[in-house]
């Protein structure tokens, strides 16, 4: 038998690779089980951060309850919306879950909204929440994508690089094949394979790494929202050179722009200008104090001032 997977240039071959568990007439896909898995660890990292920060834990509870809710609906309402064509011919296949097609993006959204409701509903400081949950968030993303590598998606074009990845031509959904795929396939043992990015892997890793990169600095943090603008610019960036590789590049309606890509770059630009007027304001504050005669009345209260601004949160 011929394997499922092949990474010729590391000398990894997986030989069967199953896309579920199987129970009777119904299958539990590994791909939600993955996705639920990203979800849990998710949390517990929201809470240990929350303890770690003296803040109220049991809001990261209330947060992760409705953030998968409105996470998995997010998700998909996103991915269906930019796959309108197929999926106004195949209505009934809209709540059809299991076998994937949750847009991440749309999943942010659900849980930005989830965090907003919970801060009005607790009186709780939503760009708090936000800080404390981003590493979370980079969790969740860094281990679901290997959800795709289950279901063999989210791949991109042709390549002969050290990551190539061979998949069987027959496991591939033939919406994904585009570009030169066709002109690349490799025969091994009589089965045809399509050899790709394996770009599931450049997204995981990507969020590892920022994810290792955020907690680390988290302790550091100069204000309340910076952690996760730094996460979402951080994803963006990724996701924009990554999004180029892919081949099943959800477009924006009537137009060949990737909808992913063109979102990505929107945050970059106005994220990035949001965050270099708060480095501004908070470098201006420590120079200004920086400025003021030491033992001046004046010294004092610009101390105060901002001590109190550094440290609300820690107060609330």
């Amino acid at each position: 038998m011929s394997p499922d997977i092949i990474f010729p240039k590391l000398g990894i071959t997986i030989n069967h690779l199953s896309r579920g568990v199987q129970l009777g007439d119904f299958t539990i896909a590994y791909y939600g089980m993955i996705i639920a898995a990203g979800m849990v660890l998710g949390y517990l990292l929201a809470y240990y951060q929350a303890k770690r920060t003296g803040q109220d834990p049991t809001i990261y509870t209330d947060v992760a309850i409705l953030g998968i809710i409105l996470a998995i609906i997010g998700a998909r309402v996103y991915y269906v919306v930019f796959s309108w064509d197929y999926y106004k011919e195949h209505l009934m296949e809209i709540l059809n879950i299991r076998g994937g097609g949750l847009a991440i993006y749309g999943g942010i959204i659900g849980g930005v909204l989830a965090a907003l409701i919970i801060s009005k509903v607790k009186k709780y400081p939503f760009l708090l929440i936000a800080d404390t949950a981003a590493c979370s968030l980079l969790v969740g993303q860094a281990v679901g994508r290997w959800g795709n590598f289950i279901n063999r998606e989210a791949f991109g074009g042709y390549t002969n690089s050290i990551f190539s990845m061979q998949v069987k031509l027959s496991d591939v959904n033939i919406d994904e094949l585009t570009g030169n795929l066709g002109d690349h396939l490799v025969n091994v043992g009589g089965v045809n394979y399509i050899q790709v990015h394996p770009t599931f892997f450049y997204e995981s890793m990507w969020n590892l790494c920022l994810l290792i990169v955020l907690f680390l600095y988290s302790k550091r943090k100069k204000f309340d929202g910076e952690i996760f603008g730094l996460y979402i610019m951080g994803y963006a960036l990724g996701r924009i050179w990554i999004e180029a590789l892919r081949t099943d590049q959800l477009m924006i309606g009537g137009t060949k722009i990737p909808v992913s890509m063109a979102l990505s770059i929107a945050i970059v630009v106005i994220v990035g200008i949001i965050m270099a007027i708060n480095y501004f304001n908070y470098f201006k504050k420590r120079q200004t104090v920086a400025d003021v005669p030491k033992d001046s009345d004046e010294t004092v209260a610009v101390i105060s001032k901002t001590s109190d601004d550094e440290g609300a949160k820690e107060s609330k």
